[in-house]
């Protein structure tokens, strides 16, 4: 089978027909080459410095160069944050650098039980159950949650967590957001099976759109089924207190399970569910990966004063939304096309593979470190620049990413090819 580089994608490598995983391994690797070759692979570039507005990075043709950084998830830049890394200095200080042990034997230490109080209390709710990571609160959960007898309802945009956690469930996915379509599995599915989960994103990590969560909560509940909401990319970004989407309708009580990442806004690493007592102890010895795999090192106790800072010190959050429209007022200003966005991710859809490509290296080139990102992540019609916005951007950084932009789209006559 000959793969055409030029218009393939990584899925194209994930199972070659006749070719074992050393063939294809073999196959993928000329392809990264060849895409490298003409500056159009960006992916695991080596930093050298911390996260933040700005990045070091060790590029083979610019060494040790400053970029503008897009790329971190670090809304809040808390990983930053001089009390939380000193929050982590003194837990490394005072309990070493490994929990030791799974948690069910020995592995628990009072970090963790002061962990599952501060989420689950962060909304309003009395129980939670914490992972080493956001990716893993989703798959080990769901895994637990839903057999052969249950369905697994999903929105079409749900993060990839979510997708293999629901691997050994029966599937219905739904178009994106679309409520007609959801009610329309809701009703024909009624009483088919033993139970059904509707799960969704709070923020969309491609697009930064919202879930319109009242609407869905009203669906879930007059047919029957849980509803689960991952709002990793919501929390610290979105409502008045950085709840999130559950905040802009006080729906804390109204949504069966939520989960989330310490990865992001909290500035760590991690992940939770909070949910009923009943559900969270079931998690504690049902699912898997929690119960046979060490525990978050002492480092972690850092994310509560994260957690704390999101009420304590607003300015931060504050400083994130002014950053957001002052980024996104400039590109809609250029004529670009950034969706529907309403949170800190705001992609710029160019619609075309290579070109997204091209244009990420032509980015990088004049120091703005951003991420492509194409099929399968998006639909090969949906290839995009997504740029992730930080509180601690300054007005400059931005400045200087519009204006390479503005280069960009007469260097490529963006405007004509994006009719």
């Amino acid at each position: 089978m000959e793969i055409n580089f030029d218009k393939a994608s990584f899925k194209d490598f994930e199972n070659i027909a006749g070719k074992d995983a050393n063939e294809a391994a073999y196959l993928f690797f000329q392809y990264m080459r060849y895409k490298q070759s003409k500056g159009q692979m960006n992916y695991r570039l080596l930093s050298t410095s911390h996260s933040g507005p700005t990045m070091e990075m060790d590029l083979p043709d610019n060494p040790h160069k400053t970029f503008i950084s897009l790329v971190a998830n670090d809304y809040l830049n808390f990983s930053q944050h001089p009390l939380v890394k000193k929050a982590a200095i003194e837990a490394i200080e005072n309990y070493g650098v490994g929990a030791g042990a799974s948690p069910a034997i020995g592995g628990h230490f009072w970090y963790h039980e002061a962990l599952e109080k501060a989420i689950s209390g962060f909304f309003y709710r009395k129980s939670a159950i914490t992972y080493t990571t956001g990716y893993t609160a989703n798959s080990a959960a769901l895994q637990a949650i839903m057999k052969k007898d249950d369905l697994a309802i999903l929105d079409s945009a749900v993060h990839a967590s979510v997708i293999e956690g629901c691997l050994q469930t029966n599937m219905k996915t739904f178009p994106h957001n679309n409520l007609q379509a959801l009610e329309r599995i809701l009703s024909v599915t009624k009483d088919k099976y033993r139970s059904r989960w509707v799960v969704i994103d709070g923020v969309y990590s491609q697009d930064g759109d919202l879930a319109p969560l009242d609407e869905i909560v009203k669906l879930v509940k007059t047919y029957g089924a849980y509803l689960i909401l991952d709002d990793a990319h919501g929390t610290g970004v979105i409502g008045a207190t950085g709840r999130g989407v559950i905040e802009l309708d006080a729906l804390y009580q109204e949504v069966d399970i939520i989960t989330g990442t310490f990865s992001k806004t909290f500035g760590h690493i991690g992940g939770y569910v909070v949910a009923s007592e009943e559900m969270t102890h079931f998690l504690k010895y049902q699912s898997r990966q929690h119960i046979f795999s060490s525990t978050a090192t002492p480092a972690s106790a850092c994310i509560l004063k994260s957690i704390q800072l999101i009420d304590e010190e607003p300015i931060w959050m504050q400083k994130l939304q002014k950053n957001i429209l002052h980024l996104k007022t400039g590109l809609l200003s250029l004529g670009l096309d950034i969706g529907t966005t309403a949170s800190a991710i705001i992609p710029v859809k160019i619609g075309d593979m290579n070109l997204n490509a091209e244009i990420c290296n032509l980015l990088l080139q004049e120091g703005i470190y951003t991420n492509q990102i194409n099929y399968p992540a998006v639909s090969q019609k949906n290839s995009r620049i997504r740029m992730s916005v930080m509180a601690t951007h300054q007005p400059e950084h931005l400045d200087k990413v519009l204006n390479v932009w503005e280069w960009i789209i007469k260097k490529k006559e963006l405007k004509q090819r994006l009719r």
